[in-house]
């Protein structure tokens, strides 16, 4: 793990709630250690600590991921019901999903205009919306 911006992640950690472990603060380091926004799955997260020395189960990745979306420090992105991604971006913002490439990357949010939502069933509330856009390659 490296020292270099610890208090941030662990501030970061602390300020959700969150108790700063070990795992966690190496976690948030990968994720938000250098201030740019990432879209990253629970499997590439895995890979990139384990690249870095820092020893976390896949298990553990994936519990850290779902604690920092409980806490409201990232959010998860679903695509095809199935894959997740976790964004470090927080604000309402639509994706372009990358399908050549299983990839997926923020969208311009001022370019996009939803103008009227259905009405939500008896009894319900729209909680969010999510767009994603999904993109392939021409050729």
């Amino acid at each position: 793990m490296h020292a270099h911006g610890q208090n941030r992640e662990t501030d970061w950690l602390t300020r959700a709630g969150l108790r700063p472990t070990r795992q966690r603060v190496a976690l948030a380091e990968m994720l938000v250690g250098d201030g740019q926004h990432r879209h990253v799955t629970a499997e590439s997260l895995f890979a990139e600590a384990h690249k870095r020395g820092d020893s976390v189960s896949l298990a553990t990745v994936y519990n850290t991921l779902r604690a920092f979306c409980e806490a409201g420090l990232i959010q998860e992105v679903t695509v095809d019901g199935s894959k997740s991604y976790f964004d470090t971006n927080t604000h309402d913002h639509p994706h372009f999903f990358w399908e050549d490439e299983n990839r997926l990357s923020d969208a311009p949010a001022e370019e996009l205009e939803i103008t009227r939502l259905p009405e939500a069933p008896e009894g319900a509330e729209i909680a969010s919306v999510d767009v994603v856009i999904r993109l392939r390659r021409k050729g």
